[in-house]
């Protein structure tokens, strides 16, 4: 009798252990099955300001999902906006909400993270904190000249985005707050040829998503705040927008894996504020 028990245990632990083994097995043959299935090519176009984030994004995501690839252009915000609406790409990258024409396109937004945005001059200028006053007097071109805000006297000149730019939307809303900039200026189509261009210009003053602030030109503080992502967090630096992907429709297939990687903890922990962004989850409401 206790040798048939005896047994009995041992062919129920045996099953048991089946059972473990077969769902283990299932479990990983699904994993496999859901990297497959993720396939295929996603474009993306828009924002430049977005661009620091989503090249780092691009080429993990691909080594996680060999047989999807990625490509990603700038153009500017409204770019995106109207290329994704007209469904020549998936995504739609943009510093700025869909405006009331897109009110009808279908288009679904995912907020990916939070983009600040610093005012940079070239190395010349001797000033190194301006109000927002003072930016408004320049960039709608009352003010011409440094000597006006404590500088040296040089004249000043404004590099900066054209109409199609979600940082240029940002700097209007933000900082002019409806003031019309000057037409006075010269405009350059991505983030980084602004830098490049007030880099090697005198006496010039532009703005650009703080993953390009770098050290071939100086950044200023803003009512003597200076950016830092715990400064964007707190709500002491308010010159940043929310990142925006959006899709034609609900996402789906490799466009909505890419979407979600970029949104995911591994991603937003890992490389969002190495990039120069803010990840979502610090922002305090």
């Amino acid at each position: 009798m206790k040798f048939l028990q005896k047994n009995k245990i041992i062919l129920t632990v045996a099953a048991l252990l089946v059972g473990v083994s077969l769902i283990a097995g299932c479990g990983g043959k699904k994993e496999e099955a859901k990297a497959a299935d993720v396939q295929g090519t996603v474009t993306a176009s828009g924002s430049t300001a977005l661009l620091p984030l989503l090249k780092p994004a691009q080429e993990e995501f691909q080594k996680k999902y060999a047989k999807a690839t990625v490509t990603i252009s700038g153009g500017g915000s409204f770019t995106g906006l109207n290329q994704v609406a007209a469904g020549s790409v998936n995504i739609g990258n943009s510093d700025v909400p869909a405006t009331n024409e897109y009110k009808d396109k279908g288009l679904v937004d995912h907020q990916v993270a939070v983009a600040p945005f610093v005012f940079i001059v070239n190395q010349d200028v001797s000033v190194d904190n301006l109000t927002q006053q003072q930016y408004v007097d320049i960039l709608t071109g009352k003010t011409t000249n440094w000597k006006d805000v404590g500088g040296k006297d040089q004249k000043i000149t404004l590099i900066h985005r054209a109409k199609s730019s979600g940082s240029r939307a940002t700097i209007a809303e933000i900082v002019l707050k409806g003031a019309p900039f000057t037409d006075n200026a010269v405009i350059q189509d991505s983030n980084g040829a602004v830098r490049s261009a007030i880099a090697s210009t005198p006496g010039s003053i532009g703005y650009v998503d703080s993953a390009y602030a770098d050290n071939t030109i100086k950044s200023l503080a803003y009512n003597g705040e200076k950016y830092s992502a715990d400064a964007v967090a707190n709500g002491k630096y308010p010159v940043y927008a929310y990142e925006h992907m959006f899709t034609k429709g609900e996402a789906t297939g490799a466009v909505k894996a890419f979407i979600d990687y970029v949104m995911s903890k591994e991603f937003q922990e890992t490389y969002v504020e190495k990039n120069g962004f803010v990840p979502m989850t610090k922002m305090k409401k």
